[in-house]
């Protein structure tokens, strides 16, 4: 357990402040660029990887011990600068945590580790945090994942939402476990639209003609245009993602589209330009938090999406055991509610909200509100509800599917 006091840094942090997140960082990453460093790659799959998986698990971990350290690769922003849960985790167990913000983009990662993965070598890496797309498939597929000993993750058995033991980029958790996750969803400024935004079909209204932002990265538009024309994206195939840009070119042919953003939509809906937006739900709250803005998010009633950055162990690490020791050590509550207060993501760990709700009592003024809104917020512990309405995106196991996938539903954007 980590041990804090109402005027322990890691609880008054500046929440308040508008902070760069890992979204910033990711913006999913532009799928074109990605497939081209993916092609580059050339990676085949070897079959079904989970059967694969299941042979290889008592094999992978036979005679593995814990050795007393942890390298592990994160993406920028993605903990408290000065780390009390790796300090914690330490002070617990002994082993030494050798953490490395490395992880700027999934293609270039791929690309940078893909060499020593196919030669059986070690990445200089035991664990990494990697995104659900058509990286993590070639990941997968290519049998650069060790399978996970879940005998040794006795936390996130206990404590771990039940949206994430149902992932259809990694069924049953054979490879990964969340780190954190956000959802995609719809933003917009209740002072400039005059009733509840409830549906994906608003974003189709003629009513916001000119008011209406989508984005610009092929995946997150192809999604929603497959949830509003009623497609679940993991069951669709070239024929539904034809009839899914085909809405997409009727909305912008309309002129309801004012524009295609990147991050830049939050400017947007500041300054009025859009009313309402494709919006991540991370954006939205911290905006929200730190700048006094009143927009509403909401998840659709058609649905909305959800991203997971995953916990991994490379199938090459020289340190698996300690690795699954710092994985089950995420999972506790405690230790949860401690990077979730922090990074603002979606926590999944449900339990972790009742815990900042505590840690909140300790402190008092705009800190004691700050974090209670945390702890309050659909954004970072979504209800039952809300994750009945997520869906993962479309994934790929090939870089062809992703290329075909992205010459339908790019020139909707770039012409």
């Amino acid at each position: 357990m980590i041990h804090r006091t109402a005027t322990d840094p890691t609880l008054r942090r500046g929440i308040t402040q508008r902070r760069l997140g890992r979204r910033d960082a990711l913006r999913i990453g532009g799928l074109s660029a990605l497939g081209a460093a993916l092609a580059a790659c050339g990676v085949e799959g070897r079959g079904r990887v989970e059967d694969t998986a299941t042979s290889e698990l008592a094999t992978f971990w036979q005679g593995r011990t814990q050795n007393g350290k942890v390298d592990f690769a994160n993406w920028p922003l993605y903990m408290d600068p000065s780390k009390p849960e790796l300090a914690e985790f330490t002070r617990k167990t002994g082993i030494q945590v050798n953490y490395q913000e490395v992880i700027q983009e999934m293609g270039p990662w791929f690309a940078k580790v893909q060499p020593q993965l196919s030669a059986k070598e070690p990445i200089g890496f035991d664990l990494m945090v990697i995104t659900n797309g058509i990286q993590f498939g070639q990941f997968r597929a290519a049998g650069f994942l060790a399978p996970l000993d879940h005998a040794k993750l006795p936390n996130f058995t206990t404590n771990a939402a039940k949206k994430y033991t149902e992932e259809s980029f990694d069924p049953a958790n054979v490879f990964s476990v969340p780190w954190a996750s956000g959802i995609t969803g719809i933003a917009y400024d209740p002072a400039k639209v005059k009733r509840p935004i409830t549906k994906l079909a608003d974003l189709w209204d003629p009513e916001f003609k000119g008011k209406v932002g989508m984005m610009s990265d092929p995946s997150e538009l192809a999604n929603f245009g497959l949830l509003a024309s009623g497609i679940k994206p993991a069951d669709s195939g070239e024929q539904q993602w034809r009839k899914a840009a085909a809405k997409l070119q009727r909305q912008k042919d309309a002129g309801i589209v004012r524009n295609y953003y990147e991050q830049d939509y939050l400017d947007a809906l500041g300054k009025g330009e859009i009313w309402i937006s494709q919006a991540w739900s991370g954006d939205i709250f911290q905006k929200n938090l730190s700048d006094g803005t009143n927009l509403k998010f909401v998840i659709p009633e058609e649905g909305g999406t959800i991203w997971t950055d995953n916990f991994a162990i490379p199938v090459t690490a020289a340190n698996p055991v300690d690795a699954l020791a710092l994985i089950d050590f995420f999972y506790e509550v405690d230790n949860a509610a401690a990077l979730a207060a922090y990074i603002n993501y979606v926590c999944p760990v449900p339990a972790a909200q009742d815990r900042i709700r505590k840690n909140a009592a300790t402190l008092s003024g705009d800190d004691r509100e700050a974090m209670e809104r945390v702890a309050d917020s659909a954004l970072v512990f979504p209800s039952d509800a809300d994750y009945e309405r997520l869906h993962y995106y479309v994934g790929f196991d090939t870089a062809e599917e992703q290329k075909d996938f992205t010459r339908i539903f790019e020139p909707i954007v770039l012409s």
